[in-house]
């Protein structure tokens, strides 16, 4: 038993290693080319490849739950067109085990997409974003990051964000109570001191009822509740941030009364990321059991790049329709994974 289950394992875990390998080739080459139209000033080709290389982990966190999918459509798949799959049924392993030793290899990725969510792709996302606004000498915003934040009266703006604490660009716009601007401010950077962050090179723009007043000062003290961890979790978008990350920006979020519904779906689909990956692995399963037995392994990895598109536009429709009617973005989340779970639950009872 023990050889058969490391046998069917490792074919599973081959297929699956394979895949993943062929999407991140693909998004490697992609992205270098769209980088590359990007190439001036100080931004070169060599900028440009680390600026990929430091995207990759962000790739491997979207691409381990479809290979996880075709690839176990390609590995039970050959062993079913081998007729291997029919003989360890034969010699007795029953439907569930065979299921538990496709599993088993998922697992693996699974934790691989895991630690790599977790504590590799949000750095790497960031430090390739900030390289990159400042090689072209740029603002993040111009990039097409949202990088604004408020506190109370006050409204700020980030060109770049370093995770060691330092800020390039920070603007900063004070409003009185009737929300009415009172002060401008631009320092061309800002550095966390532990407490508080240290301006320098400060431009301050004073509004006064019939004139403007402008101010310039070397450097001067802000005290925010602002921290460069929070400053982290504004440079990425919400899918690309950790778990912990998204729980802290939520709970900050929260205590500022700010609308907080894309970090709360963020959050739900991270935290249910590795259900909806055994999901896709129970419909493969169910799959190659099922009314893909008999097919070529075209048709196999065919369906299942079908299957991971509309799994993919669902989870992408769901999520906004929560925001727009209100529902919980929990339900958003898990709705995609019970269908699925459900399909590959009556598929596997049929062929049983």
């Amino acid at each position: 038993m023990r050889k058969i289950t490391r046998y069917v394992s490792i074919s599973v875990f081959n297929a699956i290693a394979l895949t993943l390998l062929v999407f991140i080739s693909l998004f490697f080459i992609l992205t270098l080319i769209d980088q590359l139209d990007s190439l001036r000033g100080n931004y070169t080709a060599f900028e440009a490849l680390i600026n990929v290389v430091l995207r990759i982990p962000g790739g491997l966190n979207t691409f381990i739950p479809f290979s996880c999918l075709i690839g176990c459509l390609a590995g039970l798949g050959a062993l079913a067109t081998s007729s291997e799959l029919v003989i360890i049924r034969a010699a007795g392993v029953s439907t569930k085990r065979i299921v538990w030793m496709a599993l088993r290899p998922a697992l693996v990725f699974m934790l691989l997409q895991l630690i790599v969510s977790e504590y590799v792709a949000p750095y790497s996302e960031q430090m390739a974003i900030n390289r990159k606004a400042i090689a072209l000498q740029t603002s993040v915003k111009q990039s097409q990051q949202k990088l604004w934040n408020h506190e109370t009266n006050e409204f700020m703006h980030f060109d770049a964000v370093l995770p060691s604490g330092i800020i390039y660009g920070l603007s900063r716009y004070l409003l009185n109570d009737e929300h009415q601007l009172v002060a401008a401010s631009f320092a061309k950077q800002a550095i966390y001191q532990g407490d508080h962050w240290q301006e320098e090179d400060v431009a301050i723009t004073h509004v006064e009822k019939d004139s403007t007043r402008v101010e310039n000062i070397p450097s001067r003290r802000w005290d925010s509740r602002i921290t460069p961890e929070l400053l982290n979790v504004l440079v990425l978008d919400p899918d690309s941030l950790s778990l912990r990350n998204l729980f802290y920006y939520n709970n900050y979020l929260s205590q500022q009364k700010i609308e907080n519904s894309d970090y709360s779906l963020a959050f739900w689909k991270k935290a249910l990321d590795p259900l909806a990956t055994a999901s896709l692995v129970l419909i493969a399963i169910s799959f190659v059991f099922g009314p893909l037995r008999s097919v070529t392994m075209g048709q196999r990895v065919f369906t299942g790049v079908m299957f991971g598109v509309v799994f993919l536009l669902a989870q992408r429709l769901f999520g906004p329709a929560s925001l727009v009617f209100g529902f919980s973005p929990l339900l958003a989340v898990l709705f995609p994974i019970l269908i699925c779970v459900g399909i590959g639950i009556v598929l596997l009872r049929k062929a049983h």
